[in-house]
């Protein structure tokens, strides 16, 4: 990659991500990268493609296909003030280097009280709809955001990618930042200046009658499902979470307030996920305002299912508005295409 002459450029969400990259790495000396064939290759999706050989092979580093090593090594180099960014090839490939990162990533901070800053990114696409299989497909986000001591994050299109991953190479936080791969190729302007929080909610389409809150990948369909919804007169208010861990839950609380019904959509399986926190979080703060009970859409608890069954395995635009029709009390079936059969019931 190369300087740009303007700021604002039309970029597909990898290569957002790799800009973001590219110019963390020219802004700071201790920033560095590795992870398995993110060198010579750029990636298994290129979103590190060409930063070698601008940078050089000693900040963009080909690792050994060990994640515990990459995780160990990037643990020790943030001890000695660098700014590691690290690159698990697929979501499913975590599961190796766990325990260094819920047992000393997470706590070395804590445990040294406040000695020690862990200035560590953990890139992790994650999410299906690429026609994979089961440990290149998953969502394993739940796990992390249960562990204290880490920050969680997330991005939907191409300006909050780079915003956001600028935001968390700069954190003196260890964050692990999860990319929707099934979003990569999907396009944007990106403002190169423009680097977020990371810790807020965004709305992206205000509504009266139900609150549909998401992130990651799901935020795409959610759109989809409240422009269908608008075409039957009904109003979601769609919120992009993008904070895994910690959850704005204030924006989806005001939100509720408004609106009086919520609806949870993710990837990720239903049991003991960021629905389940973001659900209970809603019913204790604002239970008064709650004209329905949450609905939450979700995959299904079960190990991730060959391709030929991951259509029906994730959230989808029906799925999603069945469940905006049940908030409302409304009772029908939809077809594939989502019309709608009434069966009787009100808004």
């Amino acid at each position: 990659m190369t300087a740009v002459e303007t700021d604002i450029q039309t970029l597909q969400l990898g290569k957002a991500i790799g800009a973001a990259l590219h110019d963390a790495l020219e802004a700071d000396d201790k920033v560095f990268l590795m992870g398995e064939d993110i060198g010579q290759l750029g990636g298994v999706f290129r979103v590190t493609d060409g930063l070698q050989a601008t940078f050089g092979p000693q900040r963009v580093i080909d690792s050994p296909l060990a994640e515990s090593a990459i995780i160990g090594t990037a643990i020790g180099m943030a001890y000695r003030g660098y700014r590691p960014v690290v690159e698990i090839q697929f979501d499913g490939f975590i599961y190796p280097g766990f325990d260094q990162i819920v047992a000393q990533v997470a706590k070395l901070h804590y445990r040294t009280k406040g000695r020690v800053r862990m200035p560590l990114v953990i890139r992790v696409p994650y999410g299906g709809d690429i026609g994979s299989v089961e440990h290149h497909s998953e969502s394993p986000e739940s796990y992390f955001a249960h562990t204290a001591g880490l920050r969680v994050v997330t991005a939907a299109t191409p300006q909050e990618a780079y915003s956001t991953l600028r935001a968390a190479i700069a954190s003196d936080d260890p964050v692990l930042f999860f990319e929707p791969k099934s979003r990569y190729w999907s396009k944007g302007e990106v403002d190169r200046t423009i680097v977020r929080d990371l810790d807020t909610a965004t709305v992206l389409v205000p509504g009266r009658d139900v609150t549909l809150a998401t992130y990651g990948p799901v935020v795409q369909t959610a759109l989809q499902a409240a422009e269908a919804a608008a075409d039957e007169g009904i109003e979601i208010e769609v919120i992009d979470l993008r904070s895994i861990s910690p959850l704005d839950v204030d924006t989806v609380v005001a939100s509720v307030e408004r609106t009086g019904r919520l609806v949870v959509a993710h990837e990720a399986p239903k049991e003991a996920s960021v629905s389940s926190e973001l659900v209970a979080s809603v019913v204790e703060r604002a239970f008064a305002s709650l004209q329905a009970a949450p609905e939450r859409v979700t995959a299904y608890d079960t190990p991730y299912p060959p391709s030929a069954f991951e259509e029906s395995y994730l959230p989808s635009v029906d799925r999603i508005l069945d469940a905006v029709d049940r908030a409302l009390g409304r009772r029908h079936s939809r077809s594939a295409t989502g019309s709608m059969a009434m069966q009787g019931g009100t808004r």
